[in-house]
């Protein structure tokens, strides 16, 4: 296939979609679309591909490196234990968005200059929406509408910033933006970072996800889950590794979202804000900037792909069986669910950082990072933040979904297509979190995988995962904050999960801004009509 993309395998493949016969057929077309894709990918090799020119620049669709290759081979994984996940969908709409907006996620991620990447970041943008709008309903089409606004605000940053950066430097090549003497206060590079935070979700930028992915469908919010932010993610990564302002960003990130999923009664929700702590984790590898950052940040995004995918994939087969996922509704399904019950388990104890689970070994390297360059303070923040996760994703999910008071719900248990594509989430977060006992860290196939060279500098390296301070360290976070959970849980202090609405800064814009769009709405119309009575008369005449 010579230097033919493998995001376009992807794209292409997906508008293919609705000219192949819907059922079997179809889904067999769309699960072999990641498996080439990612057989081309290994092809191709470490190198740039695709050159071609326009406006009499030279630019690169597809640069295959360390950082690039890891984002791919985890998102084509993902792509497929999606497909598998929703084997039941017949709507052409979800089976073709499902597939072209990962495709140009994947784009960005392999973009190698600026106009690509942006090319790639508006093709997300725009199809992503249709997975929220497959819903169907009043509250998606309004969530939808206002995820657009984000996303076309980003692109508009980004444009912007890309053209004042080819103006300042006569480059459009995308690589570190401040390895040319410029810093993050020149308006090129401020654009652009402003851009990436919108789609990373930095706080008071984070609203979109909580407002829109849990009004998408049963396996459109595990997509959407997936790739948008982490797009963000991988672009900070090749153009503001080392920015200190990151670190502090992500802190805060790991840290505030905790308050709001603890009181969350929507699971799904509870897991966006989960989603939000994650990225923050990553965002404070990036800021640090030290190969072992950075390698703690792609492998910490490869796992989190998997593990929280298998929670959402969870929460999903719930929504299908039962039609609801809150809280308040919910316990008991153990009973009738017993597999779901148990790959949510999987994942709760993974993206808690559990030893012999995924989270564990990757996690690990950036609170490591953290102290290692005396960020004290940001490294007491992580573990904090660590602790918090176990609640909110840990043991909130599982326990108030599947145990917790008998709802008095039987539903059948998941579908068999939902349930393979849960195992093999399953199996991969154990397969990786347990690796290394047997291989050693430079054996660890995870490891193998990083953009940066494991280099094993002493016994206490953040790279060995199985060292006895690590796990003890570990099972402590965990053994306390389970423990505070369970004090609280007793003595009724810990919050119920209520029938409730929680307020979050997007009340600001939903609320005060839809009022204030009202009132210039009319206003200018009152306006227009006020010069159109003065202007009509001497029309006619």
């Amino acid at each position: 296939m010579g230097e033919f993309s493998p995001a376009l395998i992807i794209l292409l493949g997906g508008l293919a979609v609705p000219f192949i016969p819907n059922g079997l057929a179809r889904n067999l077309f769309m699960l072999a679309l990641p498996a080439v894709a990612g057989a081309q990918l290994f092809a191709l090799g470490f190198g740039e591909y695709g050159a071609y020119g326009l406006f009499g620049q030279s630019l690169t669709l597809t640069r295959v490196d360390g950082l690039s290759r890891i984002f791919s081979t985890v998102f084509l994984i993902a792509i497929a234990l999606n497909i598998i996940f929703a084997w039941h969908v017949r709507d052409a709409v979800q089976q073709v968005a499902a597939l072209v907006y990962p495709g140009a996620a994947l784009g960005g991620v392999l973009a190698g200059d600026l106009i690509t990447l942006f090319v790639f970041w508006e093709i997300a943008a725009i199809t992503s929406v249709l997975l929220i709008w497959a819903s169907r309903n009043k509250r998606s089409f309004y969530a939808g509408m206002r995820y657009l606004g984000w996303q076309i605000a980003s692109g508009v940053f980004l444009l912007a910033g890309v053209a004042l950066y080819f103006r300042a430097t006569g480059s459009l090549a995308f690589d570190h933006f401040l390895e040319g003497g410029m810093t993050l206060g020149d308006p090129a590079v401020l654009l652009i970072f402003i851009a990436f935070g919108i789609k990373s979700a930095f706080p008071l930028l984070h609203n979109w996800v909580q407002d829109a992915y849990p009004e998408s469908t049963v396996s459109g919010t595990i997509v959407l889950s997936i790739f948008t932010t982490k797009l963000a993610v991988v672009s900070l990564a090749r153009g503001f590794a080392g920015v200190e302002a990151l670190i502090y960003i992500g802190a805060a990130m790991t840290a505030f979202p905790i308050f709001f999923a603890v009181i969350e009664n929507d699971l799904r929700r509870v897991l966006t804000y989960s989603l939000n702590n994650q990225v923050g984790f990553m965002i404070v590898g990036i800021g640090i900037g030290t190969p072992l950052a950075l390698n703690g940040t792609a492998s910490y995004a490869f796992t989190n792909i998997l593990f929280e995918g298998l929670l959402f994939m969870a929460m999903g087969a719930v929504l299908y069986r039962t039609g609801t996922v809150k809280g308040s509704e919910l316990g008991g399904l153990y009973k009738t669910m017993p597999w779901t019950t148990f790959f949510c388990i999987i994942g709760a104890a993974s993206i808690s950082a559990f030893p012999l689970f995924s989270g564990f070994i990757s996690k690990g390297l950036i609170i490591g990072a953290a102290a290692k360059e005396e960020y004290f303070w940001v490294w007491l923040t992580l573990l904090f933040a660590a602790a918090g996760v176990f609640h909110h994703s840990g043991i909130k999910i599982p326990f108030f979904a599947f145990f917790a008071h008998d709802s008095g719900k039987r539903p059948k248990e998941a579908p068999l297509h939902m349930l393979i594509a849960m195992g093999i989430a399953a199996f991969l977060c154990i397969f990786i979190g347990s690796a290394q006992i047997f291989t050693g860290p430079l054996g660890d196939p995870l490891y193998a995988l990083m953009p940066f060279e494991v280099k094993i500098e002493d016994s206490y390296s953040p790279y060995i995962a199985y060292t006895a301070p690590h796990i003890i360290t570990q099972l402590q976070i965990l053994l306390f904050s389970g423990l505070a959970f369970a004090v609280l849980q007793k003595t009724g202090l810990y919050p119920s999960e209520l029938k409730s609405t929680n307020l979050d800064t997007d009340w600001l814009y939903r609320v005060p801004g839809r009022a204030f769009l009202g009132w210039v709405s009319g206003a200018s119309r009152a306006t227009w009509i006020a010069l159109g009575g003065f202007s009509w008369p001497a029309y006619k005449r």
